[in-house]
């Protein structure tokens, strides 16, 4: 087990931690990730919640064609493919 003293912050309006890589990676969280925060017999659980699978709209909108080669299907099919 993985634990951590922490010191809770004002950020703007709202109280918060910053959670210490060791603990991150050992609850297998990652950036912008959706988690649920309970009380429950007075203690505070962040557990993870499952990432909703992306729509082929919001899959298109993070298409970069430099970034993922340009690729396209055009020209003279080369060896087995079927156009």
């Amino acid at each position: 087990m993985t634990e951590a003293i922490l010191h809770i912050k004002h950020w703007g309006n709202n109280l918060g931690v910053s959670l210490p890589a060791a603990l991150v990676r050992e609850a297998n969280f990652h950036d912008d990730q959706r988690v649920r925060v309970s009380v429950e017999a007075g203690q505070v659980i962040i557990s993870p919640m499952a990432d909703a699978p992306l729509t082929l709209e919001q899959r298109l909108t993070g298409f970069d064609p430099l970034r993922h080669g340009g690729e396209s299907m055009v020209g003279t099919p080369l060896g087995a493919e079927r156009w």
